[in-house]
């Protein structure tokens, strides 16, 4: 059995931690922004891409998990650190997969570096799926929401970090007492401070002509497959349904019993799916 290796490189002026195992095709993995969101969120991923041939990696991005934070708090410098991750580790081109918020720029990396990335795996990333006519917030959103709220102006309980995973994760029973002490190591502490300074930074603001993401999948050159959990927040599995009604080209597929942590929820499903597509 491989192990995964445990690492950190000085990559753009930061030492970013990773997590390396098997040899082969790049694979690169990207966590969401949730507090608590690591490269250990793939950690059940990775031993499947790498038993295949692959060369599977996961990094901690800037201000998460062990690697250092900035003083810039954008997804911008999120989205930079992939390819300065990538000239550190001299990966030429790599396959991206990414979680939630990390689509979003894995798509613009996919457009702006087209030579940089071979393949893209979306999983669970809202704002790449089209908007409701009428949006309407379930409970669950609600409650996510409060947690959230809660947690980013005090710093989380463990209870705090079991209560958003649960939300997140559709099989309560993947948090054991060693998943929920992980989560919880990188939630509290600098970690938690980071959050606030993010969540507290004004958003970008956005041009009146661009063009939202999800309207640009088809100018994605390199294979693009997707992946959403039927039970997901935020009404992700209507929309998901009208992007691929509005788009059957698309390789979109829904991930049954299955909410917003896909890695976990679909270990499986991600990995019968992505490991022959990016093969």
């Amino acid at each position: 059995m491989q192990k995964i290796e445990d690492k950190f490189v000085t990559a753009g002026g930061l030492q970013l931690r990773y997590l390396a195992m098997g040899q082969g095709r790049p694979v690169i993995f990207l966590h969401g922004a949730s507090l608590g969101s690591s490269a250990d969120v793939f950690l059940r991923n990775m031993p499947a891409f790498a038993k295949a041939g692959l060369r599977a990696i996961a990094f901690d991005q800037p201000g998460f998990g062990l690697s250092d934070a900035s003083g810039d708090h954008s997804a911008g410098l999120r989205r930079k650190s992939v390819i300065s991750i990538m000239d550190a580790l001299e990966i030429e081109s790599a396959a991206l997969v990414a979680h939630s918020q990390a689509g979003n720029f894995a798509i613009q990396l996919a457009l702006e570096s087209p030579q940089r990335v071979s393949h893209v795996g979306i999983l669970g990333t809202g704002s790449l799926l089209p908007p409701l006519a009428v949006e309407k917030e379930g409970l669950e959103g609600a409650v996510q929401q409060r947690l959230e709220r809660r947690m980013a102006a005090h710093e989380p309980s463990i209870e705090d970090t079991r209560k958003l995973l649960e939300a997140n994760l559709f099989h309560h029973e993947l948090i054991t007492q060693s998943e929920l002490d992980l989560r919880h190591a990188r939630s509290v502490g600098r970690n938690f401070e980071t959050f606030v300074a993010r969540s507290s930074q004004p958003a970008a603001p956005k041009k009146a002509d661009a063009i939202p993401m999800w309207k640009r999948l088809d100018e994605v050159s390199q294979p693009l497959l997707m992946i959403y959990g039927r039970n997901d927040r935020a009404n992700a599995f209507e929309r998901a349904t009208m992007l691929k009604e509005s788009s059957p080209h698309l390789n979109l597929h829904i991930a049954p019993d299955c909410k917003h942590l896909v890695p976990w929820d679909a270990q499986d499903l991600v990995a019968d799916l992505l490991v022959p597509f990016i093969k």
